[in-house]
């Protein structure tokens, strides 16, 4: 059974092991300080009350997803490799939605341009086709 809470910055080292365990947009640690992503950064994000989620399974953090709300954007969605295809991600993300829809008729976020998150969010109904970055694509959701 899989248990979505609000994160907590008790949480920021199994959000770190999962990150770090990913097989696409892979990136070493060093790689996500170098564009701002530290310990320290996201233990603040936590800090925002409705702006992350992690999901339990068995005891154990399997997933988490991050907003930011001001951005209306989904920041970031990750599932541990060895969780996937059990609805983690898709109950993270709905979550995530969720919030950002309460506050903005539409929202975005950015993925890797053919990857697999990007199948994923555009089978959650996320659309759009705008070309950021090297090799990204920028997504957008309407409020239903």
């Amino acid at each position: 059974m899989v248990a979505i809470r609000p994160a907590a910055p008790s949480d920021v080292p199994a959000i770190f092991l999962i990150r770090l365990a990913v097989r696409e947009n892979v990136l070493t640690e060093a790689e996500l300080a170098a564009l701002g992503i530290t310990r320290q950064s996201v233990a603040a994000m936590l800090s925002a009350p409705g702006s992350a989620w992690v999901a339990e399974e068995a005891g154990r953090v399997a997933g988490f997803a991050l907003i930011d709300p001001e951005e209306a954007s989904l920041f970031a969605a990750f599932v541990l490799p060895e969780a996937e295809g059990r609805g983690i991600g898709r109950a993270l993300v709905a979550r995530a939605e969720a919030a950002l829809f309460a506050q903005h008729a539409e929202i975005w976020l950015e993925t890797e341009r053919n990857s697999r998150a990007e199948g994923f969010y555009r089978h959650l109904g996320w659309g759009g086709d705008q070309p950021v970055g090297t090799g990204d694509v920028r997504l957008t959701k309407r409020r239903p």
